[in-house]
């Protein structure tokens, strides 16, 4: 079967992002000092409950950065929603730059040190949420690469606070056992090399083996329950692009 398709339907396309941007630390349990930057659009006026989008950089990236790159605050503006920027860690203590994860089974230093990312985003939503008018049952994730990774652990492990992810170029750790229903919107390059859409060792630093991100969408499609079998969409001004739904 063949449609029409578009990902943008009913989104707002975005505008400058006029609100206001914070910085702001803690320390988690594990006595780490944790960083977040947080942008909050100057559209929430009169508005009571909004959704929270938590925006997760990829490996070797920073929340500031993402920030820049992802355009997120300029959709936020435009459409209504509070983003937050956490950093994650490397090997060196108050390190700002160059940090990765731990999604479970990559990436870097927070995966080799177990670092407690999970709880820290548990901790970062909780925060946002009583600064700010968030709707908790409008609680978003989307990550790229290594940050796909740790929002599919959120998904995961958080599905009871995460209502759905967006996620590029990432993959899910085999471990991975949702016990809640969370929609998922995966993007991928068939020409990924870094995490190669069949799987096998990447051509990237992280030096791991992933799994298939075929596989990371039908943990989900299982876990949801979807009963109809996928809807294969075409997009008809860019015959590069195929969605399966």
């Amino acid at each position: 079967m063949t449609t029409s398709y578009d990902p943008y339907a009913g989104t707002m396309p975005a505008v400058d992002p006029v609100g206001t941007v914070t910085q702001s630390t803690m320390v988690t349990a594990d006595g780490r000092t944790r960083r977040y930057r947080l942008y909050v659009p100057a559209s929430l006026e009169a508005v009571r409950s909004v959704p929270l989008l938590v925006a997760l950089h990829g490996g070797l990236g920073w929340g500031e950065q993402f920030a820049t790159n992802s355009g997120f605050d300029g959709l936020a503006e435009s459409n209504r929603f509070i983003v937050v920027y956490p950093d994650g860690t490397n090997a060196q203590a108050g390190s700002t730059r160059l940090l990765t994860w731990n999604g479970g089974f990559c990436c870097g230093a927070a995966a080799e040190r177990n670092v407690d990312d999970v709880g820290f985003i548990g901790r970062v939503i909780d925060e946002v949420s009583r600064a700010a008018p968030v709707d908790a049952s409008r609680v978003f994730a989307a990550g790229h690469s290594n940050g796909a990774i740790l929002a599919y652990r959120l998904a995961c492990e958080l599905g009871d606070r995460i209502s759905a992810i967006g996620v590029q170029a990432g993959a899910i750790d085999p471990g991975c056992r949702p016990t809640r229903p969370v929609s998922v919107f995966h993007l991928h390059g068939l020409a990924d090399t870094n995490i190669p859409i069949d799987g096998g060792k990447g051509t990237g630093v992280s030096g791991v083996v992933f799994p298939s991100p075929r596989a990371a969408p039908q943990v989900f499609v299982n876990a949801d329950r979807c009963g109809s079998a996928p809807v294969d969409q075409s997009d008809p001004s860019n015959p590069d692009v195929l969605a399966r739904t």
